[in-house]
């Protein structure tokens, strides 16, 4: 489509800004405690911010309209399953976090619990599903670039990919904090302005309370939602990025309420953005799903304002893109080389961060090319963490002690099972089980493992 100057001025003003701010941010990054952590000086404001940012991306606006479009309103109900896990992390997880004052990351703790191959395993496993939601954001941009300014979506993907380079590879966390700030302020007032004019582009809340009684389920069993439901409770519950964001809090108090607000925030968040979808579906019940808030955003939104709209689409994307990007590049410096090489300089830990994020927005759009959605290929990459990190991550911070064999022996028992899974079905309705099979089987074998430890040495 073609935009109008002025929209076409909003949008490259936006991108400028957001390069520009990550490059003055990236003066201050000395070590790689600036990098991972951004100096621990954040107050609540600005954890809600980009910590909100961060999993409002993709996934969660486009995938989710896309996926309402298709299956119904009933569909929002499964995210909340994220939003309760939000509201529990700030409860009962943030206020631990002050037992691992100088952890940088997830595999920092895990070393701290579990020794020098707990770190090292859980750094991988970060890198891969960090990786894999990367990959979801930018198949989302792809999609708004497609509709939205008419190049393809391939494109798309490797545009966003650039700018999230551009910015995240030399500011770390403090780029990151600044513009995803940024893209809070913008996505709060943008995309309700989206919801406002798509309902009068329908003819009002009456008939969008209508439409959304008569596609709230589209033959969905609710089994199937439960299953779901439970996938996003677990499945970002203590990714990298959203661990990084419990240990920049300038104090613990600043952490929960941070953790806290961003919980309660994506409960309407969510709403709106289902919501979003059952107006395209009025507008236009023959569209690719994929495209339904863009669509909206298209033809309803008026010049000036549709320039903002996909400036706040954009920062859906860039908020949650480049704190996954962030969180893996310090996964692979950090929890990995690091722990390989111990001899590597403070400098040369910065500059290698720096570098791998180039290879992990590489390994994120290898991610874009595996699935058609991007609400999959966050079912997807799920399944490098919740069945490995997650129950002994919860338990050693709830300060429940295991041997450190029992996370190595469960983390495996977890890969196993979900490779057995996926072996036996490869259609796409089993990944919202296998994850959860794969977190039972981890469960089961890290609480059994000394039971059956001293039964195998009972003497004859």
């Amino acid at each position: 489509m073609n935009l109008s100057s002025i929209d076409l001025c909003v949008l490259v003003l936006y991108v400028a800004a957001i390069i520009s701010i990550g490059w003055s941010a990236a003066k201050k990054v000395k070590t790689l405690n600036d990098f991972a952590t951004g100096g621990r000086n954040y107050t609540s404001f600005f954890i809600t911010a980009t910590l909100a940012s961060s999993f409002i991306g993709g996934g969660f606006t486009t995938g989710l309209a896309e996926k309402v479009y298709s299956l119904g309103l009933i569909y929002v109900i499964a995210l909340w399953g994220f939003s309760l896990k939000e509201i529990l992390v700030a409860k009962y997880i943030a206020p631990q976090m002050v037992k691992f004052p100088t952890a940088y990351s997830v595999g920092d703790i895990m070393g701290q619990l579990y020794g020098k191959r707990a770190k090292v395993f859980t750094g991988i496993s970060a890198f891969l599903v960090c990786a894999g939601i990367l990959g979801a954001q930018l198949m989302a941009f792809g999609h708004i670039c497609n509709v939205l300014l008419g190049i393809s979506s391939q494109f798309g993907a490797l545009i966003c990919a650039l700018i999230v380079m551009t910015y995240s590879g030399v500011g770390g966390m403090r780029a990151v904090v600044a513009n995803d700030t940024l893209h809070f302020c913008v996505l709060m007032v943008s995309l309700p302005l989206v919801f406002f004019f798509g309902i009068e582009a329908i003819g009002g809340f009456e008939k969008l309370y209508f439409y959304s009684t008569v596609n709230f389920s589209n033959n969905i069993p609710y089994s199937s939602i439960a299953l779901v439901f439970l996938s996003f409770f677990f499945g970002e519950t203590l990714v990298p990025p959203y661990v990084q964001r419990l240990l920049i809090g300038k104090t613990i108090k600043h952490t929960i309420r941070g953790n806290m607000a961003s919980g309660l925030l994506s409960i309407p968040f969510f709403l709106m953005i289902g919501l979003i979808g059952i107006i395209a579906v009025v507008m236009n019940p023959d569209l690719n799903p994929n495209l339904a808030l863009p669509y909206v955003v298209l033809e309803a939104m008026p010049i000036g304002l549709k320039g903002l709209a996909i400036a706040g689409m954009m920062a859906i994307i860039l908020s949650s893109a480049d704190s996954f990007l962030n969180a893996a590049s310090v996964s692979i410096t950090h929890d990995v080389l690091t722990s390989i090489l111990p001899q590597l300089t403070e400098a040369q830990k910065l500059l290698i961060s720096k570098y791998s994020t180039y290879f992990v927005a590489l390994s994120g759009l290898l991610f874009t090319l595996s699935l058609e959605s991007a609400i999959d290929i966050l079912l997807e990459a799920y399944m490098f963490w919740t069945p490995v990190v997650l129950v002994p991550f919860v338990a050693g911070v709830m300060g429940i002690k295991r041997p450190k064999k029992a996370f190595l022996y469960s983390a495996a028992m977890g890969i196993i099972t979900v490779s057995f899974i996926r072996f036996l079905s490869l259609k796409h309705s089993a990944y919202f089980e296998v994850s959860i099979w794969g977190i039972l089987a981890n469960f089961i074998v890290f609480f059994g493992y000394r039971p059956i430890q001293s039964f195998s040495r009972k003497p004859v």
